[in-house]
Order: structure tokens, then sequence, then C-alpha cells
């Protein structure tokens, strides 16, 4: 009797999942990624999208995702008149 995993579709799937582990538990890949999914973080916001909505659809808190949009600076602050 043959195993499952010997047949194209098994082989197609143990190929993805080595890929995706080499990928995503690298601390440089990781690093990469966190890197690409802030600076899509930071054209969001430019575009118009809030904060709250960033966070939420990230599920990060709005605090760290203030601080990726500032570059890591504090928000500007509006002055009371």
């Amino acid at each position: 009797m043959a195993r499952t995993w010997e047949g194209p579709a098994g082989r197609l799937l143990l190929g993805l999942a080595v890929l995706l582990h080499r990928t995503v538990t690298d601390r440089a890949a990781k690093r990469r990624l966190e890197h690409w999914r802030n600076a899509a973080l930071r054209a969001a916001y430019r575009r118009g999208v809030p904060v709250g909505v960033l966070a939420s659809r990230t599920r990060l808190t709005q605090r760290w995702v203030r601080t990726v949009v500032t570059g890591g600076k504090p928000p500007p602050v509006d002055e009371a008149a």
C-alpha cells in the first residue's frame, strides 16, 4: 500500500510546507515581512485610512500602529487654542 504523501499532491504540499517554514520562521525573513507590513501600513495611512481601522484589521494596538506610521516618532500634537 502506497503512502498518501508519495503522490504528486502530497509532494507539492510537502514542498509548500518546507518553503513556508523556511521563509516565515527565519529571523531575517520575519524582519523582512514586518518591514513590508509596516510599509503597507504607512502607505495606507498616507492614503487616508484611519489608525483605528488599520489597528482593527491587522489586530495590532492603535499605539503600535501610530508608532509605525509616524516612523517611531511620537505623533504630532494638535495645539489647543
